[in-house]
């Protein structure tokens, strides 16, 4: 058994025996030894379904910014901080929606995501958003408006590369511009 596989077996036994022994967990996906693993938040509701991260609107976006720097996802490793999908219940229609993760969550899958980091060993890191940015250099404070599209060096020596979360372009047209630059900088970083 792979290191990957063991790590996803420890992750289900401790969920087993958590408060979140009811929900689906969605694991890393893609390349055994890439270049590059990409990090969000947390899954959502077809991500819950189809048992993969990165697989619903913004997983469009993130193919069609894959697609930019010249990748896809079969070249890199794609992953979550949390592994199950936060909700809360619509005051609307009474269904669950989406939520950002809280702080229990995020601690709790936190070594995990810090393992699998380590078993991936990608040379770059880019993270999608604020959580995976806090998670990764460990900065509370840590906020994507000055962060993104910045290259910085790990203590590990791998390289961060924060963007926008995809979905972010979706709620928000004008971060779309400022998305495609940071990408094509990027881009520019992964050609050299």
């Amino acid at each position: 058994m792979d290191h990957l596989t063991q790590l996803c077996a420890r992750l289900q036994e401790a969920a087993s025996a958590s408060p979140y022994a009811e929900k689906k967990l969605v694991f890393g996906d893609g390349c055994q030894n890439p270049r590059l693993m990409m990090i969000g938040e947390a899954p959502g509701g077809d991500e819950e379904k189809q048992g993969r991260p990165f697989v619903g609107k913004a997983g469009k976006n993130l193919s069609a910014f894959l697609e930019t720097i010249g990748l896809n996802r079969e070249e890199i490793y794609i992953s979550n901080v949390v592994k199950l999908r936060p909700t809360k219940e619509s005051p609307k229609t009474g269904k669950a929606v989406n939520r950002p993760p809280s702080k229990d969550e995020i601690a709790f899958f936190l070594p995990f995501l810090q393992e699998e980091i380590k078993v991936v060993n990608p040379q770059w890191i880019v993270t999608l958003g604020n959580v995976p940015l806090k998670a990764v250099t460990g900065d509370a404070k840590a906020v994507i408006g000055d962060w993104h599209g910045k290259p910085f060096t790990l203590e590990d020596g791998k390289i961060l590369f924060p963007l926008y979360h995809p979905a972010a372009i979706i709620y928000n047209r004008a971060l779309s511009e400022t998305y495609q630059q940071d990408l094509m900088i990027l881009k520019g970083l992964l050609e050299k």
